[in-house]
């Protein structure tokens, strides 16, 4: 993607957590809504090309560096491969267990109402 792509219009979206995913040059891209923004990421893991942003939004778990106090983050921004369960933040594409690994992302606007994936 080079350019910018008409993706959904905003009443598209239920409120947060909704998703639109649509093919875009031949590769599929979902455009999630959350806390009244707009995120596009692929529809693709790169674990075993799953169809990464089917999966539900969760929150996510953490542990001190001793691993023994937990910590729950309720925010349910991290998209779970409906596959095999790698978790991803749908705001930064990177993986929260495990910052070396990432999905592409894209610029979200929004005009008159239209939602658009800029890349």
């Amino acid at each position: 993607m080079s350019d910018r792509y008409a993706i959904a219009e905003e009443d598209d979206f239920d409120g947060d957590g909704s998703r639109v995913i649509t093919e875009v040059e031949g590769r599929e891209i979902a455009v999630f809504r959350h806390d009244g923004d707009y995120y596009a990421l692929a529809n693709y893991c790169i674990h075993q090309a799953g169809p990464l942003c089917e999966g539900p939004l969760s929150g996510n778990i953490t542990t001190d560096d001793e691993g023994w106090d937990w910590e729950y983050d309720d925010e349910e921004r991290y998209i779970v491969c409906p596959w095999h369960g790698w978790m991803f933040d749908i705001e930064t594409g990177r993986s929260p267990k495990d910052e070396r690994y990432g999905v592409p992302t894209y610029d979200v606007e929004v005009e008159d109402g239209t939602v658009y994936a800029v890349g």
